[in-house]
């Protein structure tokens, strides 16, 4: 494992890196990859709106989801022109393979604060698995001009997943969360055995 991939375990929190032979696949399928990135910033965006329409009391979270709608798709758009320029067209979103059997690790149900907890876990790791790749993208990508894109893409999204935890912890008792978190880390590690083998960006 190189330094960097190291440094972002450490800092995210994550309990398994993304085998760098997922680079490799990518790089045979740069289309591909753009349109599953593009309908990821777009599936970002709608999970802030989410957080809006289902939590609307919790008025600094519901401040925070305005920017971050407006940042999403300010990405989505990024990666749509990639998209355009080389000649291609967005086509139809494909399942995501890794955020359903994320959202399997809690249960159904319960109290509506629970569901708030749940939620904002799953966007904060969503967030960290996501800005490790951008980094491994942009480390070993042989096309520059998209390695700097990713660099440049990793930088503004570095901070989501804190942003997420800390609204957890912020809302709900501070053991309680990190408990959770610990717990759906490791089953996310368990996911991503099983993953790193299409050209998708959670895949």
């Amino acid at each position: 494992m190189k330094n960097s991939q190291k440094e972002d375990i450490k800092m995210l929190g994550l309990k398994l890196p993304t085998d760098p032979r997922w680079v490799n696949i990518v790089e045979k399928n740069i289309k591909e990859i753009l349109i599953d990135h593009a309908f990821c910033e777009q599936k970002a965006a709608s999970s802030a709106i989410s957080f809006i329409v289902l939590f609307p009391e919790y008025t600094e979270l519901v401040q925070a989801m305005v920017e971050l709608v407006e940042e999403e798709m300010s990405h989505f758009k990024m990666v749509h022109d990639k998209i355009i320029e080389r000649g291609w067209t967005l086509g139809l979103p494909q399942k995501d393979e890794y955020v359903l059997s994320l959202r399997r690790f809690f249960p159904k149900g319960g109290p509506i604060k629970d569901k708030l907890i749940h939620n904002l876990l799953y966007a904060a790791l969503i967030e960290a698995r996501s800005c490790e790749r951008f980094r491994l993208l942009s480390e070993e990508l042989k096309e520059k001009e998209l390695a700097r894109f990713y660099h440049k893409l990793m930088i503004s999204e570095a901070h989501h997943y804190t942003m997420f935890l800390n609204f957890a912890r912020k809302y709900e008792d501070r053991n309680i969360v990190d408990r959770k978190w610990q717990n759906l880390l490791a089953y996310e590690a368990e996911i991503m055995k099983e993953l790193s083998k299409t050209e998708t960006m959670h895949g």
